[in-house]
């Protein structure tokens, strides 16, 4: 028996919300075992997930649930609190502009941002004074100040056309007008340094928003912790919980005056913290997910796309992780650390995903829910007539794309900036130069395309050497031996032999080899480069063209099929996320796994423990001011606790709210069980994992001294300097508002 202690607030316990928690619980738990019965699988209320956008809000699913007031003022407060920054979430603290997010967010900024013999990385940083407060390069946050529902122009323009290219100029033109106008209505005012507007296409299309974004382009770096804090456990922990990892770090936006952003919408700081059975809701932008695609589409992804993207990942993490070993120094000075984190992070989810979909549960639930769509659009005649075969067209794509299989494998990232070799890109821009000279293309355009071929630099040789070599591998395996374009590639039998042979005679095989073989004429037709791509490249494109062809049509049908699901359902099903704004509801609690329990939350205990039991291990190594437990600091703090909200990638950085709008923790990670939610939203063991903010607190106040921002997240004053707030604090003042 589950027993569930739902509370919205101390002492009020919400009977609404245990009724619909405990039929959201059908008894079949997600794991990856045999013996689903799949004809008795029926999709649940809320497989498609709780990820609600803000021009949809679930306003009455909220009160009756949680026994509060969700009105509109309510969903303003938490959207325009809340924001989006690079490939994260983040959320304003204080009325001065303070921006709380997690560390691994903004870890490759700490880098940015470091002084040289500094190391802000490892040693952590916090800034004493408005002064010392770091502007980080290229940097913004965006905050949603308005939306728009545009559908009914966007189909008054498309409808009609029939023509897949053509629909998508006119969308284009119809997006463009769109944003122009609605940037000129809200420029005036922002107090930041500039508006955009972004069409957001939901339900894969089925229904269009507008949404304004102010964009603050200064924001500077307050605070981070060291990486041994942030990234406790580091990748062996992540996507696992328990976890111990103090995940945190606060930036500050600035207004176009240079000054610290003035702003009435900021969370309060929550700093009792929750308990097991509270409500939280989780308010950040998802990354894209695929819940709405038909079971044709997720056979693809199953068979065809997710395994060619966990092979590319692996072996650009161990290619990586070569030269790491082999040139520590080297890598250091690239940031290859942070890039592994990230292959590392993407790989996990792979691998998640792909066991997702191979789960007989998972794959039932989504046939029934494709049934059961089927059958309401079969039971009204006028929907019958124009959407009743898009399933069966769909599946005739899937099976198309699925033609391209080997070459998807064989090509996949094949000019990717990052990963990717750097010879291979050139080739790849050398050959487009050349043949656009060979058809007597305009000089501008020309000019343009020999820029393009000396702009990309180098990796350092052994990077370069062992990247060039997994992608001749690629093609090794996905073309396999005997194909025309492998024994081209392969001049010298192996990948590893291939790849050495080609940088070693190439004239193309480096930025400064290529720009002086280019202002000397072209390379000789012998060029091993030119050999190997000449037999690549018209291969790679052609499978592009056809791909691109397909995938346009996948957007078409998916978003016929978008719209008839919203005829049908309306919004009681959220869209898939589109790493926009969503607020998304769930409940502070433990799960069982592995014949036991996990706990809804864990302490500063834990890291000791964990650092203890893996003593010179460093992915549990502590920093200096760490490894004794500090003076003051209470090890049984709450440090980080896990919820049902529905969470994901791009979700990094999310607040986690109480219905009176108070901050308690920071998204940052799900668990294995949660890796299936690209597909389906499965509460039973799946849960997102948070920063506890009695930690972010505990930790500011006893172990970095940070009064200044202590001060500020309990009193919304904006202190200049240390010395100042440690003045304040002597005096006993300032330290009770929570």
């Amino acid at each position: 028996m589950i027993r569930l202690r739902v509370r919205v607030a101390r002492g009020l316990f919400c009977v609404p919300y245990l009724l619909a928690a405990l039929a959201a619980l059908p008894g079949l738990v997600f794991a990856q075992v045999g013996g689903v019965d799949v004809d008795t699988v029926r999709a649940g209320r809320f497989d498609g997930g709780k990820m609600w956008t803000f021009e949809y809000a679930p306003a009455d699913y909220f009160s009756e649930t949680y026994g509060f007031d969700a009105n509109e003022v309510w969903f303003e407060r938490a959207r325009m609190a809340a924001l989006r920054i690079p490939g994260c979430s983040a959320s304003f603290v204080s009325p001065n502009g303070l921006l709380a997010t997690n560390h691994h967010c903004v870890r490759s900024r700490v880098s940015a941002v470091s002084r040289p013999g500094e190391g802000l990385l490892d040693n952590g940083f916090y800034a004493t004074s408005l002064a010392d407060e770091r502007p980080i390069p290229d940097y913004y946050a965006d905050q949603l100040i308005a939306i728009e529902d545009v559908t009914d122009e966007v189909y008054t323009a498309i409808d009609g056309v029939q023509d897949v290219g053509e629909r998508e100029r006119v969308r284009g033109d119809v997006f463009a007008g769109i944003q122009a106008r609605l940037a000129e209505r809200h420029a005036s005012g922002s107090g930041s340094d500039s508006v955009w507007v972004q069409m957001m296409a939901l339900y894969n299309g089925g229904r269009y928003s507008a949404y304004v974004f102010r964009r603050f382009t200064d924001i500077r770096l307050v605070m981070a912790v060291e990486l041994e804090m942030g990234f406790f456990g580091g990748d062996p922990d992540n996507f696992t919980y328990p976890r111990y990892a103090l995940d945190f770090a606060f930036l500050r936006a600035y207004g176009s005056d240079g000054r610290p952003y003035q702003t009435e919408h900021h969370f309060g700081w929550g700093v009792d913290g929750v308990e097991e059975g509270d409500v939280v809701f989780v308010i950040g932008n998802p990354g894209p997910t695929n819940r709405l695609n038909t079971v044709a589409q997720l056979e693809f992804l199953r068979d065809v796309q997710v395994p060619a993207q966990r092979a590319w990942l692996a072996s650009r993490h161990r290619a990586m992780g070569a030269f790491r070993e082999g040139h520590p120094a080297e890598a250091e000075a690239l940031d290859i650390r942070n890039r592994m984190f990230s292959l590392s992070n993407s790989l996990k989810a792979a691998i998640g995903r792909l066991d997702a979909l191979h789960s007989d549960l998972i794959m039932a639930k989504r046939r029934d829910a494709e049934r059961a769509l089927r059958q309401r659009i079969g039971e009204q005649a006028e929907l019958s007539m124009q959407y009743g075969d898009l399933f069966d067209r769909m599946a005739a794509v899937q099976r198309q794309k699925g033609e391209l299989a080997e070459s998807y494998g064989a090509f996949f990232q094949l000019a990717h900036p990052q990963y990717g070799s750097q010879s291979m890109r050139r080739l790849v821009a050398a050959f487009r130069f050349a043949a656009s000279r060979a058809g007597n293309a305009p000089q501008d355009s020309l000019a343009d395309l020999r820029d393009a071929v000396l702009s990309i630099g180098d990796h350092p040789p052994d990077l370069e050497q062992r990247l060039l070599a997994e992608r001749l591998a690629d093609i090794e395996r996905y073309l396999g031996t005997d194909h025309e374009i492998t024994r081209a590639v392969l001049m010298d039998g192996t990948p590893v032999a291939s790849a050495a042979a080609l940088l070693a005679h190439s004239s193309l095989a480096s930025s400064d080899d290529t720009r002086h073989a280019m202002e000397q004429g072209e390379p000789s037709p012998d060029d091993p480069g030119l050999v190997l791509i000449r037999a690549l490249v018209p291969a790679y494109l052609e499978f592009r063209s056809a791909f691109a062809r397909l995938l346009a049509e996948e957007r078409e049908l998916g978003s016929q099929l978008g719209r008839v699901r919203f005829d049908v359902y309306g919004r009681s099903v959220p869209p898939d996320a589109t790493f926009s704004p969503r607020i998304t509801d769930g409940v502070v609690m433990g799960y069982e796994y592995n014949g036991t329990l996990a706990p809804p939350y864990t302490t500063f205990y834990g890291v000791y423990d964990r650092a203890h039991a893996h003593a010179g291990k460093v992915d549990w190594a502590l920093p200096e001011r760490w490894r004794m437990p500090p003076t003051g600091l209470d090890l049984s703090t709450p440090l980080n606790f896990v919820s049902t909200a529905d969470t994901y990638g791009g979700n990094s950085g999310s607040p986690a709210v109480t219905p009176n709008l108070a901050l308690v923790g920071l998204n940052f990670d799900r668990n294995i069980n949660g890796l299936s939610r690209d597909y389906v939203y499965l509460p039973e063991q799946g849960r997102n994992i948070m920063v506890d903010v009695r930690a972010v607190h505990a930790s500011l106040d006893h172990v970095y001294d940070a009064d200044r921002i202590v001060q500020e997240l309990l009193t919304g004053r904006l202190l200049a300097t240390e010395t100042e707030a440690d003045a304040i604090r002597e005096k006993g003042e300032g330290r009770s508002r929570k």
